[in-house]
């Protein structure tokens, strides 16, 4: 008899971190539900970057400090491939700069290497589905280590945004979905996914999470 196929829905994953029983340990995780399907695991960015390639996965979770190729190389990398994956960068809470340098490369969000396994799922299925991948918590953090000036200092590429396009940002800024978004400003999904389209071209970011971290503070216009 015939192995079954791989059911056409399931999220295709690459793991790429240096230590082999973080790489087993979520191996089982996300494997565990029938779901997601870990394709292969590799020990460095260099290593990452070929799987990739061989494989052509949905999602690659990087570890961003390893040694030789590290994850943020790596990022850049598989970002500039033709068909790219979504890129998931873990970390742990003391690497803020290193997450912003993973962000700038393209990841399109981070999950802590602490993440319990129920939640762990959840975002690679998200991060498949082309959401960010960012707690409120942490997004806010990063974004107040980025924008580290004064509450009334302005972007002028933000302040030449329509009304309407800088309320999309802001609630990008909570972290919110385009359904969430669209609730909030009783607009359809695909009139939200047009606006953040537009936002990404008009700020030069290429996912959601960096239109996040462009997003005004609290208290700013």
């Amino acid at each position: 008899m015939d192995p079954p196929e791989t059911p056409d829905d399931v999220v295709h994953v690459i793991v790429v971190d240096d230590e082999p029983m973080v790489c087993d340990f979520l191996r089982t995780i996300l494997s565990s539900t029938g779901q997601i399907a870990v394709d292969a695991v590799a020990c460095d960015g260099s290593a990452g970057v070929e799987e990739v390639v061989r494989h052509r996965p949905d999602v690659v979770l990087m570890d961003l400090r390893m040694p030789g190729v590290d994850g943020v190389t790596a990022t850049a990398e598989l970002r500039a491939l033709p068909r790219p994956p979504m890129v998931l960068a873990m970390t742990t809470l003391d690497t803020d700069e290193h997450v912003l340098s993973a962000l700038d490369a393209g990841a399109s969000g981070f999950v802590l290497k602490t993440t319990p396994p129920a939640r762990l799922i959840p975002f690679v299925l998200a991060a498949a589905a082309g959401a960010s991948v960012l707690s409120p918590e942490a997004l806010q953090r990063l974004r107040d280590r980025r924008t580290a000036v004064p509450e009334s200092a302005t972007d002028p590429a933000v302040e030449a945004l329509s009304p309407r396009e800088r309320e999309v940002l802001a609630l990008l800024g909570e972290g919110l979905s385009n359904a969430g978004v669209g609730a909030r400003l009783y607009l359809s999904e695909g009139t939200v996914k047009g606006h953040v389209s537009r936002l990404m071209t008009a700020l030069s970011c290429e996912n959601r999470t960096q239109l996040a971290l462009r997003a005004p503070r609290h208290g700013q216009p």
